[in-house]
């Protein structure tokens, strides 16, 4: 069977379950605990990081992007990077958009300090990396209120990986509270959309032990 190594606050294996759900490739969920270091996961992953794909077949494959890539390539019945070069090039240049500079300017700031940091043995919580991440979250769900009013999805005419990279970091931060949904009526009815599929119902039923999330995380119609 093929095994996904997680952790249910990374909002990077978050992009790929739902790359997978998408797509109706069936697969096993693995909680790895990266601190951990444990031996055997760094022998196939150097890097130490989740998501791990592990195929059926024996192949592994690090990093989410590579690993969307390789399954938009393998399974391209639900195509997510688009149909047409122009497609293909918008949703890339999206999905860099929410994978490093909104992670590096909105989830690091919040999820990484508030919730990993203490696991990762990093020492206390950054005050103002927090103070940071709250004043760059609007910006960022302007832009996407923008995009999301502006064509049908994202991305494009067709649900795609742009749309799977945002929500994947916007579920993160929405577990811990940490998104005010006023703050963009257009971004708030996109992500409602995108959450009613059914590739994110199990994201949603998702619990992590000492972080309640939300009344409204887990309804779909806020």
């Amino acid at each position: 069977m093929r095994t996904l190594f997680h952790l249910p606050l990374s909002p990077f294996a978050r992009k790929v379950r739902l790359a997978l759900a998408e797509k109706r490739l069936p697969f096993d969920l693995r909680i790895e605990r990266v601190w951990e270091r444990r031996e055997e996961f760094l022998a196939v992953n150097p890097a130490g990081t989740v998501p791990l794909l592990q195929e059926s077949n024996g192949l592994s494959i690090a990093d989410s992007y590579a690993i969307c890539e390789y399954l938009d390539e393998a399974y391209p019945d639900m195509p997510l990077l688009g149909r047409t070069l122009g497609e293909r090039a918008e949703m890339r240049r999206l999905v860099a958009w929410f994978d490093q500079k909104f992670y590096a300017e909105v989830t690091r700031n919040l999820v990484f300090e508030k919730q990993m940091k203490r696991l990762l043995g990093r020492g206390n919580p950054d005050a103002t990396a927090i103070r940071a991440g709250y004043a760059n979250l609007k910006p960022h769900l302007e832009y996407i209120g923008w995009l999301a009013e502006t064509r049908a999805w994202l991305g494009g005419p067709q649900i795609g990986l742009a749309d799977l990279a945002a929500a994947a970091q916007l579920s993160t931060l929405d577990y811990i509270g940490d998104v005010d949904w006023s703050i963009c009526d257009a971004a708030k009815d996109w992500y409602a959309r995108v959450k009613s599929r059914p590739s994110f119902r199990p994201l949603l039923g998702d619990r992590v032990t000492g972080v309640v999330p939300p009344p409204h995380y887990d309804d779909l119609d806020f």
